[in-house]
């Protein structure tokens, strides 16, 4: 059966094994959320029943909990501790190795080949736009990261829109979701009423299109339209967290002397794990190693962070050795200066940077304290400045 003229249709549980089967008969190695070791997490999937059917999440500031959902969902939980930049942009990747041949001369060979053909399947809003954010800093500027660019432009995305967001969730305030912006191949919405359970399957790509219609469908019927809708839209209305509704750059700049900085440094690790599961943090630095006998050698990349002190390392020492000012520098680039540089925000509004906190340190309420203390210094006589 056809899709309607809005190139969507409707499809079952069935329909969405069906649809795991026909990305993986295309050769493409589908990766979407599974349950394992106590969290929802990003792997392989064999097939659709792999998916996390009747189970949710609980939410906190350094709190993450797995819990059974009595209505059976399939996409009713949100971020877990991985994004999609593992499998875009991986941790860690070997860009070349060099061995000595018995003559002793040194050939060095570069890593090349095919990159894989992946199928994303459950992309929420919020990481869709984190992907978007990367396509921009990895690969648009005459520097491309060619990596990336190739496990990229083989990826079909299939996004999932939000209807039960997370108490650590604030995209609204970010305008990242909880609706599918652009850039999927496919999206789905969740529905689960006297209906029935399934799905309202929209296509967003040539390609998309040519995988719905080898999928069992139904055409996208009022009804399901309706209630797709009313489950987006209530979604928004139940972010569990919000940014001040303030100009974020502005504040950024205009608070960077604030004692709030402080207050946070006192709390905080610098253990780095807030950028470590960040959708849209891309810092990376390269090690070189080598075997015993000094014949053979290899060159990794891997994540970096600007929470570590050798990330801003020069001759001198660390120009960032307090975690005021790491913190600092991390929290004014995502919600700043990352404007300066890729003209956008660098905050999707997933929360995983509350939720994977030790401390719980919470990025709505660091700008909300950070906007409350400007507020307050606006409003009595000038005076002297804590120091940077």
């Amino acid at each position: 059966m056809a899709t309607d003229a809005g190139g969507s249709a409707v499809i079952d549980k069935d329909g969405l094994d069906a649809l795991v089967a026909v990305l993986a008969g295309r050769g493409r190695t589908v990766i979407g959320p599974i349950v394992r070791d106590g969290a929802i997490v990003l792997a392989e999937l064999g097939s659709g029943a792999d998916l996390p059917y009747g189970w949710g999440v609980e939410l906190e500031a350094g709190t993450y909990r797995l819990r059974a959902r009595e209505d059976g969902a399939a996409f009713a939980h949100s971020a877990g501790p991985q994004s999609w930049k593992t499998f875009l942009h991986p941790p860690r990747v070997r860009e070349w190795s060099a061995d000595r041949s018995a003559d002793g001369d040194l050939v060095v060979t570069e890593e090349t080949g095919t990159p894989p053909a992946y199928a994303f399947l459950g992309v929420r809003p919020c990481d869709l736009r984190a992907i978007a954010i990367q396509d921009r800093v990895l690969t648009g500027g005459r520097h491309a990261d060619q990596g990336y660019r190739g496990r990229r432009e083989r990826a079909f995305l299939v996004a999932v829109e939000c209807t039960d967001p997370g108490a650590t969730c604030f995209c609204v305030s970010m305008g990242t979701g909880p609706a599918a912006g652009p850039g999927f191949d496919l999206a789905l919405t969740e529905v689960l009423d006297a209906g029935g359970h399934r799905f309202l399957v929209r296509a967003g790509s040539e390609e998309g299109e040519s995988v719905l219609a080898d999928l069992p469908r139904s055409p996208a019927d009022p009804a399901t339209r309706e209630a797709a809708h009313e489950r987006v839209a209530g979604a928004a209305d139940r972010m569990g967290r919000s940014m001040p509704p303030v100009d974020l750059r502005t504040l950024m700049r205009e608070t960077l002397t604030a004692g709030r900085w402080d207050d946070v440094a006192a709390r905080c690790l610098t253990c780095g794990n807030c950028t470590m599961v960040c959708p849209t943090c891309f810092c990376t630095s390269t090690e070189d190693v080598t075997d015993l006998t000094g014949d053979h050698a290899e060159r990794w990349r891997h994540w970096e962070s600007c929470f570590d002190l050798d990330f801003s390392h020069l001759p001198g020492g660390s120009v960032r050795e307090s975690p005021r000012s790491r913190y600092r520098q991390w929290a004014t680039h995502k919600l700043g200066t990352w404007f300066d540089q890729f003209g956008s925000s660098g905050c999707v509004g997933c929360g995983r940077c509350i939720v994977w906190c030790p401390v719980g340190i919470d990025i709505t309420e660091e700008a909300h304290a950070l906007h409350q203390e400007r507020e307050s210094r606006a409003a009595r006589p000038p005076g002297p400045e804590s120091p940077a």
